[in-house]
């Protein structure tokens, strides 16, 4: 961990200090930090993935570069396999193949149930593509008990500043509940993004069944100019809201929009039965 975000939790340290990269059924762990660089390429399933621990599900590539992730920055070559792919199958959404990045989603090979999940994101730009998906909903999530692209449980930080739990059930989303965490008036031209950028921010969610056969779902962020350490911003019940509440294990990752970003000491652990 680098010095401008060195608040840890106890279980994160404690899995941390065995290794810089473990899977089990209890926890898995990446600070991203190995000595060589290494890509991450995306593929058309998970079973595909020559990743232990990651399906790079959406996105084209990520960079391991020795302290952390990286999405693409700026516009991959003329000639890249994924620019010509994307121009193929979705210019829209990344600008003629160009920006991948604008739709990242990595996800876990590991599944999880009742857990705690985080890392540190650094967003080093915002594509401000002319696609009419780019909005104010657009930001930086985590999947939690992912069944599918269309059952799961979202938490994170949107670009308008609003903080959110989110759950799509058989493809169709519901707010659960949201805050407004930086302040601002979003415009999708003049003002496209209101999260901080340039600086490590944490996100963490805890997903957990209650004896009603409900989820409770919160999220905390750790930025130090909202104060120290985790701060919780939301706490939600999901009892069967516009769909069933997800019960089951699932599996965990990461989802950003239309950004050129960084991650760090993600880990995701399960809670003690």
């Amino acid at each position: 961990m680098r010095n401008a975000y060195i608040s840890y939790s106890y279980w994160f340290m404690a899995f941390l200090s065995s290794s810089s990269r473990i899977a089990s059924g209890s926890g898995m762990v990446d600070d991203f930090d190995q000595t060589t660089p290494s890509m991450m390429y995306e593929t058309g399933a998970m079973s595909e993935s020559t990743e232990p621990n990651w399906w790079l599900n959406s996105g084209g590539q990520l960079t391991r570069n020795g302290k952390f992730l990286s999405t693409v920055q700026g516009q991959l070559a003329n000639s890249d396999s994924f620019r010509n792919l994307y121009a193929d199958s979705n210019p829209v959404d990344t600008d003629n193949g160009y920006r991948p990045q604008n739709l990242l989603r990595l996800v876990t090979r590991v599944k999880f149930k009742n857990f705690n999940q985080q890392v540190f994101f650094n967003i080093q730009n915002i594509n401000t593509s002319e696609s009419p998906n780019r909005n104010q909903s657009n930001g930086v999530f985590f999947f939690n008990r992912y069944q599918d692209g269309k059952t799961l449980y979202y938490v994170g930080i949107r670009v308008d500043g609003t903080a959110v739990i989110k759950k799509k059930f058989a493809g169709e989303y519901t707010t659960l509940k949201s805050a407004i965490v930086y302040p601002g008036t979003y415009q999708h031209e003049t003002q496209p993004n209101l999260l901080p950028t340039h600086r490590w921010i944490g996100i963490r969610s805890e997903v957990i069944n209650t004896s009603n056969n409900s989820v409770m779902i919160a999220m905390y962020i750790n930025d130090i100019n909202l104060g120290t350490g985790w701060i919780k911003i939301l706490e939600v019940e999901d009892s069967g809201q516009n769909g069933d509440t997800i019960l089951n294990e699932g599996f965990a990752g990461i989802r950003s929009d239309f950004m050129d970003v960084n991650f760090d000491a993600y880990a995701a652990v399960e809670n003690p039965e």
